[in-house]
């Protein structure tokens, strides 16, 4: 017996055939959820830290790592999930857009900790359009989903669910949990809808924050006069392009009666109060962001719960010790910042995504870090945890070295961005470069063909395109040539 526990195992992945025990293998917990700002998250220690806490969040920073500086390839959800999966940038993995159905058919990260003898698992939102492969057991909402009483599809079958959508992906995750083989090691990715719009709370948070105003954005009425022609274009400002349903002034679930009866009580005498007040300019812009950013919150502090009882889920079950809990989210979001609300742009509130790592006594608790770490880097980081080297074709870098506070010799300096989805909420495509100092952006298209710089240090809310301005001359041709180097790097074509 003694024998056999101390053989080691052969994991074969395409990079080559590496050896692990299996006991040394950590279980891997990856937590995500779709369009969460980092100033949602209080670890962060953002404007809304106080106001709006997420202690479970920042119980996995404090006994872990916080990533400063995590920037997405594409900021938008399907993209941004295809390229967790493969390590590979969009054009690349063939994920472009939204709109574009996945290629399960090729490598991806559950594939490959399958054949190393991990027990692999996808609870929530997958949103990819194709059935999911590689999976052991998978339990997906159907397209966007919904907050309340979600249809999930359970390895080839729709089941209906009763309850809130967030606690109910949880129920799920842990009742998998529970029916695993434990003498393997998991792979669970955990995914929820939240705080995804339309942001309809939890019954039970309803009321949260009611009784208080959020402070609002400095940027909030943003006129975009120091910028080029692009952001003025936009169809995501919270004063005109919000809409009823995602202000609750009309109701995108399908309720139970007597979910029903308490989500309207809560909502209908605000909305007649609404009307009555005929409130208009920056008045109604006020009401729409106070509307909006309390039924965000709402939505995050039912994430934040759920965290939680994954969390207390793996002290009860002694899982702690050798579970690397991982959470991130699909990429930022506009908090009122520019007037805005959704993602998609390169700009800064978009482009980070959060991300918090506790791997207990291997990764030094309260850890911070600044490197520009993109989530093209959670692929090589999963195999690398099993015990094996990233896949060679495979375009991000493990964050191993990192979690021991290491800055390896030849990480990146600089990060490429590009997105494809021309149109959606007015927002048209465009790639750059940035190095966290500066960054660049040139939109392509016809009727723009426009470029945008701009200093992050003195200017870190972006609000002047210096792109014309003479001092910047030679900071720009660098970053020009940074920007072409990266393209020929991820083997872009021109």
């Amino acid at each position: 017996m003694k024998s056999f526990l101390s053989l080691t195992i052969s994991l074969l992945f395409c990079s080559g055939t590496v050896k692990a025990s299996n006991k040394e293998q950590p279980n891997i917990l990856f937590i995500f959820t779709d369009d969460h700002a980092l100033n949602a998250i209080s670890a962060y220690d953002g404007p809304l830290a106080k106001i709006a806490p997420t202690p479970h969040l920042d119980r996995i920073a404090r006994e872990g790592m916080l990533f400063n500086h995590c920037l997405v390839t594409n900021s938008i959800c399907a993209p941004s999930r295809a390229v967790v999966l493969t390590g590979k940038y969009s054009h690349i993995n063939g994920q472009l857009t939204n709109k574009n159905v996945f290629d399960g058919s090729q490598q991806t990260v559950p594939k490959l900790l399958k054949k190393g003898g991990y027990q692999t698992a996808i609870v929530g939102k997958w949103h990819l359009k194709s059935i999911p492969t590689g999976f052991d057991h998978f339990e997906v909402l159907k397209g966007q989903g919904q907050y309340y009483n979600p249809m999930l599809f359970t390895n080839g079958k729709n089941t209906d669910h009763v309850g809130y959508t967030t606690d109910v992906i949880t129920d799920q995750a842990l009742t998998w949990l529970d029916q695993r083989d434990p003498d393997k090691p998991f792979f669970l990715m955990c995914q929820h809808k939240a705080p995804h719009g339309k942001w309809e709370p939890a019954l039970r948070h309803l009321h949260e924050f009611d009784d208080i105003e959020i402070p609002e954005p400095t940027t909030l009425f943003d006129d975009y006069s120091g910028r080029s022609p692009a952001s003025a274009q936009h169809k995501m400002g919270i004063a005109d392009h919000i809409g009823e349903k995602r202000l609750m002034m009309r109701y995108a679930s399908k309720f139970t009666p007597e979910q029903f009866k308490q989500f309207d009580q809560a909502f209908r005498p605000k909305n007649k109060a609404f009307i009555k007040a005929d409130l208009t300019g920056k008045d109604r812009t006020r009401w729409h962001y106070q509307r909006y950013i309390k039924n965000y919150l709402r939505c995050v502090k039912a994430v934040d719960e759920n965290i939680g009882r994954m969390l207390d889920y793996l002290d009860r079950k002694k899982l702690t010790k050798n579970t690397i809990v991982i959470y991130s989210s699909d990429q930022g979001f506009w908090l009122g910042e520019h007037g805005w609300f959704d993602k998609r742009w390169m700009y800064e509130e978009s482009l980070h995504t959060p991300l918090l790592i506790r791997w207990p006594n291997r990764i030094k608790p309260s850890s911070k870090n600044e490197l520009l770490v993109s989530n093209l880097d959670f692929a090589p980081t999963f195999l690398e945890l099993a015990g094996a080297k990233p896949a060679k074709d495979m375009q991000g870098e493990s964050l191993l070295p990192l979690f021991k506070g290491n800055t390896p010799k030849n990480w990146r300096k600089t990060h490429y961005y590009h997105y494809y989805e021309a149109g959606g909420h007015g927002v048209p495509i465009h790639y750059g470069v940035t190095d966290g100092k500066q960054k660049l952006i040139r939109f392509p298209d016809n009727t723009l063909n426009t470029w945008e710089f701009f200093d992050l240090e003195a200017d870190p809310m972006e609000m002047k395109n210096l792109y014309a301005e003479k001092s910047y001359r030679t900071n720009i041709q660098s970053m020009k040539k940074e920007l072409h180097r990266l393209r020929k790097l991820y083997k872009i074509e021109d």
